[in-house]
């Protein structure tokens, strides 16, 4: 396969957040949220990062700070998600591989539908892939057209859609993948003449299939993963997400969750077969060993490290 770099959209602002600090910050299960981006990037294969950044940019650039993979692009001025990877144009020219182009405040999507969505780029020889959901009363996603064949047509954003085309169920979540020359040609094309007077990413898909450059829609996200944290609400049902699967992944490794609901688990925690997680426990980024008792009301702190066989606990036992 080609070399992968990712562009990863990371400007924006907190506004429903209700919020100075900027959104791809804020912690979900121990971690900021485009940390899960940026490591289902690498672990999908991506050698680059390309982060866009704006509002408050110096506080995501030291959050991030020392990680030599990452390159900062800052877009001083959100003129829509096109601009955004405009702004990368520099950095793109004479790359010949791989594009992914995602959101930072996507965090719930999965290192295998990122592998996927490559393997079918590479498969077809598209000039780009986007990865789309099925989902029945779908929020404000942009709509996916297709023709009578079922092939891909176009893009259309919610706001700018027609009645029949906003009831279309199969929904952009904002997962591409771009061959860059492809992807550098189109952004060259983009115009903002639509209800918001932005530079959309979604046009390129149009312009690229009106040249005649192969473009494959592939329907392989769950509503689940392309849940986004635009406000407080929305960051909670991230967060469940999150908290779910590390839940699930150390269940199914062995170790006993007494009381999921009431247990917090941040996802960089490694913890040994035969551990017994009791209720109202916390557990940061620690190193728990083997056949240990966590519990109940406890905290074992970032960094900590629990030997083999340990019983922590904040309890009073009555009676013999």
């Amino acid at each position: 396969m080609a070399e992968i770099w990712a562009v990863i959209l990371a400007a924006g602002k907190s506004t429903r957040m209700k919020s100075d600090r900027p959104k791809v910050l804020y912690d979900v299960c121990g971690r900021p949220m485009l940390s899960y981006v940026l490591d289902a990037c690498r672990a999908a294969g991506a050698k680059k990062l390309l982060v866009v950044v704006g509002h408050g940019r110096e506080l995501v650039m030291e959050a991030f700070r020392g990680q030599p993979d990452i390159e900062w692009v800052h877009q001083a001025e959100q003129r829509g998600t096109g601009h955004a990877v405009l702004v990368c144009r520099e950095r793109l020219q004479g790359f010949a591989g791989h594009v992914l182009v995602l959101y930072g405040d996507g965090p719930c999507i999965k290192v295998s539908t990122l592998e996927l969505l490559l393997r079918c780029h590479e498969e077809t020889g598209a000039a780009a892939t986007l990865l789309t959901a099925i989902w029945e009363n779908p929020p404000a996603y942009g709509r996916i057209v297709r023709d009578d064949r079922g092939a891909l047509a176009g893009i259309v954003e919610f706001r700018d859609s027609t009645p029949a085309q906003a009831a279309i169920t199969e929904v952009n979540p904002g997962y591409y993948c771009f061959r860059a020359p492809d992807l550098l040609w189109a952004l060259e094309r983009l115009d903002n003449k639509n209800a918001k007077n932005e530079y959309y990413l979604t046009d390129t898909i149009g312009l690229l299939i009106r040249d005649g450059r192969r473009v494959e829609g592939l329907p392989g996200a769950s509503p689940e993963e392309i849940t986004a944290a635009n406000s407080r609400a929305e960051l909670l049902d991230v967060a469940r997400v999150i908290h779910r699967r590390i839940v699930e992944f150390h269940l199914a490794n062995g170790v006993t969750i007494v009381d999921p609901e009431t247990t917090f688990i941040d996802g960089r925690a490694t913890i040994g077969q035969d551990t017994v997680i009791r209720p109202l426990t916390v557990i940061g980024s620690a190193q728990i060993g083997r056949n240990c008792r966590i519990g109940p009301l406890t905290r074992v702190c970032d960094g900590a490290s629990v030997p083999d066989g340990t019983q922590v606990g904040s309890f009073v036992e009555v009676g013999a």
